[in-house]
């Protein structure tokens, strides 16, 4: 992929998986504005693409407000003349059960995901269709948004709602070629080592270097960040012009499409239904087998150790 002459922004990019998605992307020849919430940590960002050939500057701002994503864009244009990707990457998490979780828990998980996203999203839309040559939205959703996920009320509310963003920008710029996909990442991060059944192996790969297992990476599609990067610059090149409106799950060794909310079976009453008729309908029709809900925990082949 030779990402020459392009432009990228990766929100939440001094670690973890934004970091991956910067470095791949100048590795692929894009120029990038790298992001974070600590000066320090964009600034070695930065340090670490240039020693390998690649080019960047750091724009130390947290994600949520208009004026941060304003901030964003214009950085890419004064130091790099124009932008044509926009990573909405950056994240926090907040975790709490329904009943434990507080204002302040749910508005600060969706003022920097969803919100973040949106407004990032909206100033690099604004400044490609002022250039006239397309762009890239890649917005980074998760399978808690496809699924739900036990604590993760507002996690969940925040990336379920990137994903449908993704297929309503894919409609609304289309006719400027933009494109607009949500990617569903599993990976070894600090957010999913806090994650029982992943934090063991997501210890041993960082604290020790251990490659994780091959049923991880197989059965669970559970990887390293840099296994999730080249998604990102495949959604950022010439090659996927035409993939828009898409959710786009990859780790390990897997990568997958996720379907779309759709109706997956329909009864019919002719004059309407009553709430007698739909329980006695309910188990040998519609009802007779409801959606799964909630992820799956990791379930470890036998004879392959924990």
């Amino acid at each position: 992929m030779d990402l020459t002459g392009r432009v990228a922004v990766v929100t939440g990019s001094g670690r973890g998986l934004g970091l991956a998605y910067a470095e791949a992307l100048a590795a692929a020849g894009a120029a990038v504005v790298v992001n974070d919430v600590d000066a320090d940590t964009a600034e070695r960002a930065v340090r670490r693409i240039g020693e390998r050939g690649g080019s960047a500057v750091a724009e130390v701002v947290a994600v949520g407000s208009a004026a941060a994503a304003d901030r964003l864009v214009d950085r890419a244009v004064s130091a790099f003349g124009r932008l044509d990707v926009m990573v909405t990457n950056a994240g926090i998490l907040r975790d709490r059960v329904l009943w434990k979780m507080t204002d302040e828990d749910f508005d600060a998980v969706i003022e920097v995901h969803q919100r973040g996203t949106f407004t990032c999203a909206r100033a690099a839309a604004v400044q490609m269709r002022a250039q006239g040559t397309g762009g890239r939205l890649i917005l980074a959703a998760s399978p808690a948004g496809q699924r739900g996920n036990f604590g993760q009320t507002n996690y969940a509310a925040a990336k379920a709602g990137i994903a449908a963003m993704a297929r309503t920008w894919a409609l609304e710029l289309a006719r400027s070629g933009i494109t607009a996909n949500a990617i569903v990442p599993v990976a070894a991060t600090d957010m999913t080592r806090t994650i029982p059944a992943f934090a063991a192996h997501v210890e041993a790969l960082e604290e020790r270097g251990e490659p994780l297992p091959g049923w991880l990476r197989h059965d669970e599609g559970f990887g390293t960040a840099q296994d999730v990067a080249g998604l990102v610059v495949f959604l950022a090149s010439a090659a996927a012009a035409e993939v828009t409106g898409q959710a786009i799950g990859i780790g390990g060794d897997k990568l997958a499409l996720w379907a779309h909310p759709h109706e997956r079976v329909a009864a019919y009453a002719e004059g309407g239904w009553t709430a007698d008729a739909i329980a006695a309908a309910w188990p040998t029709g519609i009802g007779a087998t409801p959606e799964p809900y909630g992820i799956a925990l990791p379930t470890v082949p036998a004879g392959a150790g924990s």
